[in-house]
């Protein structure tokens, strides 16, 4: 059936896991404890803290409070659980000791997923550094397989994310992540979750059913989607195809809450973990900015109320006028610094078109009068 044609009277037998990005300060064992307080039945955290290249190992008392906490909270770690990589790491890393070094923090936290009963480890896939985009995938394929072979690692599967940038950043194309597992000798072991404002930044359309459909399409032509297991669920600041990686509120950036309605109603996404990595800063009266993590447990039902709301409803529309007018002035700065980069770059190019104009005319009549000197 076609997504356009899909209501969410079907979506009512369905159940969808969402969360956000929580805290694990203090211990692993906390981000359970955050994921309840925000209404998440999924979740993401970082296993240790992600500016360092080194951490003290997982405690004991860590790893049973989160395993007994995830049991008695009813949170399936081996399903529903995504923790986050560090930004640090490189796995395309061509430099010897840097390879190493991020090799090293990478095969650390599949270790302690391993010991906490997670089964998605998502990560940044990396940079080329300069080289072609062939040696960098090769490189990070190669890095998978040998975190693969490590028996600290159990079955832990290594979730590639898509990414917004361009230039030497990789990710940015399906093509990318395709040619990463192709390099994968053990397919089980290696997935991706997709980021819904990488994905719409680096020009993936997902604002419309059929978008959705059509994107999910090229998704399955170019890599699989039996290798889709998870999604970052985030609108965007930035307008289509930009290149910028700038998070919005549900509803608010350039997606649209068409986008997230047509996805949590998407049958085959069912049982995926979808998180949440919306700004929840805000300032209090003070003027001083602080994290209002309302703002999760907001968006986490309203995403679970399209379950049982139709998108042509009144009710979905006024929600869709409101958030988009919430959201209106972010849009349009960031659309005015995008217009003026494009601008810029196309009054650049057309410099350089102009100047080699000249000098195919300067080397013409240069030809020219040589010839004529010559008769």
């Amino acid at each position: 059936m076609p997504f356009a044609a899909r209501t969410a009277v079907s979506a009512l037998k369905r159940a969808m896991y969402i969360g956000a990005h929580v805290s694990g300060a203090g211990g692993v064992q906390n981000s359970v404890t955050q994921a309840l307080g925000i209404g998440a039945n999924a979740f993401a955290l970082f296993l240790k803290s992600q500016r360092k290249w080194e951490s003290p190992p997982l405690a004991d008392d860590a790893r049973t409070g989160f395993r007994a906490l995830a049991t008695k909270h009813a949170y399936d770690a081996s399903a529903h659980v995504l923790p986050h990589g560090s930004y640090l790491v490189n796995l395309a890393q061509a430099d010897p000791a840097k390879a190493d070094q991020a090799y090293n923090n990478f095969i650390d936290d599949l270790r302690r997923c391993h010991q906490l009963g997670i089964r998605l480890y998502n990560f940044h896939p990396g940079n080329t550094g300069g080289a072609s985009r062939e040696e960098a995938c090769a490189r990070i394929a190669a890095q998978l397989n040998r975190a693969h072979a490590d028996k600290g690692t159990g079955a832990v599967v290594t979730v590639l994310e898509n990414m917004a940038g361009q230039g030497n950043v990789i990710g940015t194309r399906f093509e990318d992540l395709r040619d990463i597992i192709a390099g994968v000798a053990d397919k089980s072991r290696v997935g991706v979750c997709l980021d819904t404002c990488h994905a719409f930044a680096a020009g993936y359309d997902l604002r419309t059913p059929e978008a959705l459909e059509a994107t999910v399409a090229e998704f399955d032509r170019v890599v699989g989607n039996k290798y889709l297991m998870a999604f970052h669920l985030n609108d965007s600041k930035a307008p289509f195809s930009s290149h910028r990686d700038l998070h919005a509120n549900i509803g608010t950036g350039f997606l649209g809450l068409r986008s997230f309605h047509a996805i949590v109603n998407h049958a085959p996404f069912q049982n995926m973990p979808m998180v949440l990595e919306t700004p929840i800063e805000r300032k209090g009266p003070d003027g001083k900015t602080f994290e209002d993590k309302r703002v999760w447990a907001e968006e986490i039902k309203l995403l679970e109320s399209f379950l049982e709301m139709d998108a042509d409803s009144d009710e979905f529309k006024k929600l869709e006028e409101g958030l988009q007018a919430k959201g209106a002035s972010e849009r349009q700065r960031i659309q005015e610094q995008v217009d003026k980069k494009v601008a810029k770059e196309t009054k650049k190019k057309g410099g350089k078109s102009a100047k080699a104009v000249r000098g195919r005319k300067k080397k013409k009549n240069e030809s020219e009068d040589e010839g004529e000197e010559g008769e």
